[in-house]
């Protein structure tokens, strides 16, 4: 049978915020979460890509979970460019750490706005031990922050994207693996595009490969 997560509201900058969340029994297991794509988009935390990572995460063995960034769906305030939902991601971090205080691994995931957010907040939070970016979009959003990416990581994108140039992919790649001591696993996704239209298990398969190679250490 499988694991059943819960609809919760946690306390959120600008008010409550609308997520799922599950709990893995076992003492010691690690956390994630996972952040949607952008809100003014149609993204949600409902988004299939979203739900998907949340899944492998929840089937191995982490205690997750997914929000709906301020303004979407029942989660109080208004879309804030980035800034405010950096806040809340912030924010579901700290609860997930307080939930489970004995956890033995911090990973973040996004999935294309949400994957800007991930990145930012793993520049923020030293305790994050590797992140899951989905789709990122380097030639929208300037990633010159990663300076430098401060933990190991995979990005995963296809080489069909329409909204996101290739040189733009080579460019992060070449930031990031000018930095000694992480390794940031870039994956190509082939004849997909930016949401993985009809290619979501072939990159479900990716991320569960990158994840139990990582977790397997615990």
């Amino acid at each position: 049978m499988k694991p059943k997560s819960t609809e919760i509201f946690i306390p959120g900058p600008a008010g409550r915020l609308e997520a799922k969340y599950y709990k893995n029994p076992k003492f010691g297991s690690p956390v994630a979460i996972v952040l949607q794509p952008h809100p003014q988009y149609g993204g949600s935390m409902n988004n299939k890509i979203v739900q998907k990572t949340y899944n492998i995460f929840l089937e191995n063995g982490f205690s997750v979970i997914r929000i709906n960034f301020r303004g979407v769906g029942k989660s109080d305030g208004v879309f804030d460019n980035g800034q405010g939902e950096l806040s809340d991601a912030a924010a579901a971090l700290d609860w997930i750490e307080r939930e489970n205080l004995d956890y033995s691994q911090c990973w973040v995931s996004g999935f294309s706005f949400g994957a800007l957010i991930c990145m930012q907040l793993i520049m923020r939070r030293p305790e994050v031990n590797n992140f899951i970016a989905i789709s990122p979009q380097p030639n929208v959003y300037d990633f010159s922050f990663l300076a430098p990416c401060p933990t190991s990581g995979q990005v995963l994108y296809s080489d069909g994207d329409e909204l996101v140039t290739k040189e733009s992919i080579d460019e992060l790649d070449k930031r990031i693996k000018n930095q000694k001591g992480i390794e940031v696993i870039f994956t190509k996704i082939k004849n997909a595009n930016h949401f993985f239209k009809s290619k979501e298990n072939e990159l479900g398969q990716e991320i569960e490969k990158y994840i139990k190679e990582k977790t397997a250490l615990i």
